[in-house]
Order: C-alpha cells, then structure tokens, then sequence
C-alpha cells in the first residue's frame, strides 16, 4: 500500500491509500476517489512532504523502542511541577475547593490534604479532585 496526499477541487487536502500508483489513476478516473469532506470527485495528487533518515533520527528511535526512560527522574519532574504549579492550602482544602467551586475565590491549582468525610462532601457537590501521596520537596526541613 502507498499512501498519497490529494487535493479536491475545493481546495481540501487529505491522504488515500492505494496498492499503486495505477490503481490510484483508475479509481481517480472512474470517480470512485472523493474527498471525505465535499464528496467532490475532482481528486489530483499534490506533493507530500519527504522526511530525510539522519543516524541522530535513527538513534533517538532505538533509544524510545529500547525503553530507556528514567522514571525516578520522571516522578521527581513531577512533583517539583506540583510543588511550583499549585498552592499548598495544607488541612483547608475542601474549605478553598468549595470556594474556588462556587466563585468566592479565585480559579486556580490547590493541593491539600482533606479528611474522608471532606472528600465525601466533595463528591456531593460534584467537585474533582484526586488523591497523590506527595514527598516533602527537596530542601525542605522536616520538622
């Protein structure tokens, strides 16, 4: 199979595949190739963007299919996002959800912690949220 970009007579661009370059011609003039947005029938080929293989190409690939991820790095990444990104409203966060839920406060990122029967509320009153254990962020003192 060969997949080539085509172009209505419209202007619309879209991809179609075809065992060749003949069987492409064919069913173009039986009309049986149309574009999926106009149905026109009026289909010609237009160039297709090339890609050019480089060794730093090739080598990112096997690195991604080798699975070469570090996920304590991963998770740190993402935590330190937390930790910057949203407020730490520490044992108030049901109290600030319900604010921020019902337009008293200002929209933003809070994280918190809430107790079972805080999170059962929040449920009633449809607000989302989920549950992270969070570690402490580096350099912080535990006290």
């Amino acid at each position: 199979m060969i997949a080539f970009d085509l172009e209505c007579s419209n202007g619309h661009q879209f991809e179609g595949w075809f065992n060749n370059l003949l069987s492409f011609e064919q069913q173009s003039a039986k009309k049986l190739v149309s574009c999926p947005l106009c149905n026109s029938t009026r289909v010609k080929r237009v160039l297709s963007p090339i890609a050019v293989k480089s060794a730093s190409r090739e080598e990112e690939k096997e690195k991604k299919e080798t699975g070469s991820i570090d996920y304590h790095r991963l998770a740190k990444e993402i935590v330190d996002y937390i930790h910057r990104s949203f407020d730490d409203v520490g044992t108030h966060f049901a109290r600030e959800a319900l604010k921020i839920h019902y337009g008293v406060a200002e929209k933003r990122n809070i994280r918190g912690s809430a107790t079972s029967e805080e999170e059962k509320m929040l449920r009633q009153e449809k607000i989302d949220f989920f549950k992270l254990p969070l570690p402490k962020p580096e350099g912080k003192k535990k006290n």
